[in-house]
């Protein structure tokens, strides 16, 4: 992978699934890397990896809700390696539950992590990646930023509050005139542990709910989306869509408009655990 080497990459959630795909990857390329997660025991797994590799590494543990913390961090990684070229905010989380069962601390400890998280690393790298002269940030979104589904409202929220943020942010790098590029990734179905780590509103298995997204709807590898998005940033491309089943879903959605609605609801009745 060209266009990496010597950059300086900071990747949120590096402990496992994509954000640790993405840090091998970059490292592969040359990049010095930066990792955070909240999962110390996954954060070191990734790093002696990394290690392995013989790449320039600063590891820490991180909370992406915890707003001082990260803008204390970003000063510190750019204290550490001198410049920052690209932030990927990939931390985030899940939670299934109707709307009407669903409490508040519930979606919102959703938006906390995967929309406010990603809101404070933006803001806390930004003016680091201005003054490197070659910036860029990349944002994860979701397919479930493209459309909705039952039982993901807090999901959803978030992950289209990333989308409308990431590209309002593109359009503002460029009328400003700031050396920052923007990207915003959608992925479909990865083979991660989000949907095993993920919490459910009170009466849904959990471990059900995982059977289904492991088994019927992770198509992708880690490594393969790292590779997909990786070639996005340096394309420089607005979106990404990661994974034949994200291409397929957002052609349905744009073929259907709001119409996709009453072709889900049937076929997700059925796979759904009640």
């Amino acid at each position: 992978m060209e266009g990496f080497a010597g950059k300086v990459a900071v990747v949120t959630g590096a402990g496992s699934g994509i954000g640790q795909a993405l840090a091998i990857e970059l490292a592969r390329a040359g990049a010095k890397v930066a990792i955070s997660d909240i999962d110390t025991q996954g954060l070191a797994c990734t790093e002696e990896r990394l290690a392995a590799i013989g790449a320039s590494v600063k590891a820490d543990r991180l909370d992406v809700t915890e707003r001082e913390a990260f803008l204390a961090y970003a000063d510190q990684v750019n204290e550490h390696f001198g410049t920052v070229n690209q932030i990927y905010n990939n931390a985030g989380i899940a939670f299934t539950g109707d709307i009407e069962v669903s409490q508040f601390k519930d979606i919102e400890r959703v938006m906390d992590v995967d929309f406010w998280g990603v809101v404070n690393g933006t803001k806390a790298f930004l003016p680091h990646l201005i003054a490197s002269g070659d910036g860029h940030v990349i944002n994860v979104s979701s397919v479930f930023g493209l459309f909705s589904v039952p039982g993901q409202a807090a999901y959803n929220s978030a992950k289209f509050a990333v989308r409308g943020f990431t590209e309002a942010l593109r359009q503002e790098m460029a009328l400003a005139g700031h050396p920052v590029k923007v990207t915003a990734v959608h992925p479909g179905g990865i083979k991660t542990a989000i949907a095993r780590n993920a919490t459910a509103a009170e009466g849904l298995d959990k471990d059900e709910l995982a059977k289904l997204f492991d088994k019927r709807l992770a198509t992708t590898s880690p490594q393969r989306a790292a590779r997909i998005i990786l070639d996005a940033v340096r394309k420089n491309k607005a979106r990404v869509l990661v994974g034949t089943d994200a291409r397929l879903l957002d052609l349905l959605v744009r073929l259907t408009g709001s119409g996709y609605q009453r072709l889900f609801t049937p076929v997700l009745g059925r796979m759904l655990p009640h």
